[in-house]
């Protein structure tokens, strides 16, 4: 029997997903990233250790399925967005991986600013959201403003799935899906957009080519076979964002009219065949003629995260939900958007009454993040109300926690049927 092979570059872990023709996990393997940090603004993987941690999940993924890695005839994958390396012209690594949480540009560089404010920027690239100092462009600004003896070398900027892909196959080329969130991409053709590489002043040559989600880039090369652990002549798939992957993998347009991601972001997923650029969404190509619409928040798992760390740190995450479970409500007990960045319950929560334990703060959590999940559906669903919303993300794993998004977003809220759906869409 031949098998799939599906892989997720996340931030805090790269998972790996054999599935069979049936689309059934058979293996899974979770790596976790280690970055170096240095004095705490850096966020980045050496080029070394990146590839030590694709050989191990395969090898960890094939050996829970109990397979061969001859056994996989075809990859996919789902990845973060805006992490990056700069190669030299020997395909040299210059710079580690680095990871879009990376802050070693403090500041937004005037090209940046004026690229988002162009006239045409929202309508052409259909990012609705505000530049970031994290934003990949603005940190390529960087290295050719900070270390110029390093950026008169780059003849290769490759974001993290051109990387894979270029390990795997040794073709410089990429997806669109995740590229679109450069602020460089027309999003309409699917093609780079000149004006943004004149606003920038950087040279489109140095990019991957980008290609469709979901087409056959290439197949595994020797080197591959040598360095990875993978064998020969297996077709790679572009993929694509993996909120994307995600909400392709938990069914939606099959089993739901939307998916969201209760994780450390929020985020909600929508697939349309209209191109309507707006504030505060990001679209991206999907099939041709269609879009996938992405509106994220961070008043997410984070906070929940916070107040078991700094107030209950006695118990677990499961004990905290059984005691949210048991209260029922928040008692009147309301929270500020993104609690996590208060020092103290007075600051974060309001209306808090000698009465109220930890199962109320929990639960008043849960309200909050369901409240900004419906903000966000409301966003990409401004004419309709979606009737059932598949969820992903650890926060999924709570029945009390979709009760209370469903309650809030008046629709049918279910989890997926699959552990690590951004695998899972990889492989479709």
């Amino acid at each position: 029997m031949k098998y799939k092979l599906g892989i997720d570059l996340g931030t805090s872990y790269f998972k790996f997903g054999i599935y069979d023709e049936g689309l059934n996990l058979k293996g899974l393997a979770r790596v976790t990233v280690e970055k170096d940090a240095d004095d705490g603004r850096l966020c980045e993987v050496p080029s070394g250790k990146f590839i030590y941690l694709l050989k191990t999940g395969i090898s960890q993924a094939c050996e829970q399925a109990k397979i061969s890695p001859d056994q996989i005839d075809a990859i996919g994958y789902s990845s973060q967005a805006n992490s990056f390396i700069l190669l030299d012209k020997h395909d040299g690594p210059l710079t580690p991986m680095v990871l879009w949480p990376d802050h070693r540009a403090d500041k937004l560089y005037p090209e940046v600013e004026q690229l988002w404010n162009d006239n045409a920027f929202l309508k052409t690239t259909g990012i609705g959201i505000e530049p970031s100092s994290e934003f990949c462009v603005n940190k390529i600004l960087w290295f050719k403003y900070n270390q110029p003896d390093t950026w008169k070398k780059v003849q290769h900027i490759m974001t993290i799935p051109d990387y894979l892909t270029y390990l795997f196959t040794g073709i410089r080329a990429g997806d669109v899906g995740t590229a679109s969130l450069l602020g460089l991409i027309d999003c309409q053709s699917g093609q780079y957009w000149d004006r943004a590489f004149n606003i920038l002043g950087l040279d489109v040559n140095l990019f991957s080519l980008r290609l469709e989600v979901g087409f056959e880039i290439g197949k595994t090369n020797q080197a591959s076979s040598n360095l990875i652990g993978v064998q020969k002549n297996i077709p790679l798939y572009a993929g694509s964002l993996d909120h994307h992957m995600a909400a392709l993998g938990a069914g939606l347009k099959k089993n739901a009219d939307l998916s969201i991601s209760i994780g450390t972001v929020l985020a909600c997923v929508n697939f349309t065949d209209h191109y309507i650029p707006q504030k505060d969404i990001c679209i991206s190509p999907w099939k041709k003629g269609q879009y996938c619409q992405l509106a994220f928040d961070e008043n997410g798992a984070v906070s929940l995260e916070w107040y078991k760390n700094n107030f209950a740190s006695q118990h677990s995450m499961e004990d905290l939900n059984k005691m949210a479970l048991e209260v029922s409500s928040s008692d009147g007990l309301t929270v500020k958007a993104f609690a996590y960045k208060f020092f103290t319950l007075e600051t974060a929560f309001e209306n808090i009454m000698p009465c109220h334990n930890h199962g109320h703060f929990m639960y008043a959590l849960m309200e909050s993040t369901a409240n900004t999940l419906k903000e966000l559906v409301g966003k990409l669903c401004p004419n309709h109300k979606p009737k059932k919303i598949v969820a992903t993300g650890g926060g999924a794993q709570s029945d009390l926690w979709l009760n209370i998004c469903s309650e809030k977003l008046h629709s049918e809220v279910f989890r997926a049927d699959c552990s690590e759906p951004a695998t899972k869409g990889a492989v479709i």
